[in-house]
């Protein structure tokens, strides 16, 4: 019994040393985004599926509401990988506006695409600090058909808001056909049930129109000042 204890103890200090190593880790990597999100251009942060193809209509339909976005005067944030991502980032370089990729490390995928200004990318190891970034510096949302990560991402910016831990700004839905079955469940379900409130559902739009979207963005933030959301 000794013995295993003594076991027990060293793992635990092994693994203690470990943790303030990470916070270390944690610490530089908020540095780094900080210092390299704080000088961007105020953009909007689009979401959607990493495993998007060019030749879908949702990676075009990205491509197309993305020029439309920097056409208003706004650069663009993504999560820097492929699919929707690339296609958002592609957007924006095309329309020649600013280009950042906020990219995640992981151990199969994903590399950063090549439609990120390179002075606009940086790479992180931990999701949460990089959510941090997106939800701190976005001036708004638009989330494409997507999968675990793109329905988290939409549901955790809809909290943010609804409890006044951010700033409220514009949440577009784009791809109806792709976000019905959602909406419906949520309208039965939550706010049938009084999980939710009927000013909840007005937290975001939907609509397939580049322009609109654009709009949208546009016109939420005219005559006021950019700040970050927290």
């Amino acid at each position: 019994m000794a013995v295993k204890l003594e076991q027990i103890s060293q793992t635990k200090l092994k693994n203690s040393q470990e943790d303030l190593w990470r916070i270390f880790r944690i610490m530089a990597e908020f540095v780094d985004g900080f210092e390299l999100m704080g000088n961007i251009l105020p953009s909007i942060c689009v979401f959607g599926s990493a495993r998007t193809k060019p030749e879908h209509k949702y990676y075009k339909l990205a491509v197309e509401t993305t020029r439309s976005i920097v056409n208003k005067g706004f650069g663009i944030i993504t999560g820097g990988g492929p699919g929707i991502m690339e296609a958002a980032n592609k957007g924006a370089s095309d329309a020649e506006g600013s280009s950042c990729g906020i990219n995640i490390i992981l151990p199969h995928e994903q590399g950063a695409n090549k439609y990120i200004d390179r002075d606009k990318l940086i790479n992180f190891r931990y999701f949460f600090v990089r959510k941090t970034m997106m939800f701190k510096y976005a001036q708004g949302y638009i989330l494409l058909p997507g999968g675990f990560g793109t329905i988290d991402e939409f549901f955790e910016v809809l909290t943010l808001i609804q409890t006044g831990k951010t700033a409220k700004f514009p949440v577009v839905l784009m791809g109806k056909e792709h976000w019905e079955g959602l909406i419906d469940w949520v309208k039965k379900k939550m706010l049938a049930e009084g999980y939710i409130s009927q000013d909840d559902m007005n937290l975001f739009s939907v609509t397939d129109d580049p322009e609109e979207a654009a709009n949208i963005m546009y016109e939420f933030h005219k005559g006021k000042e950019f700040t970050t959301n927290f």
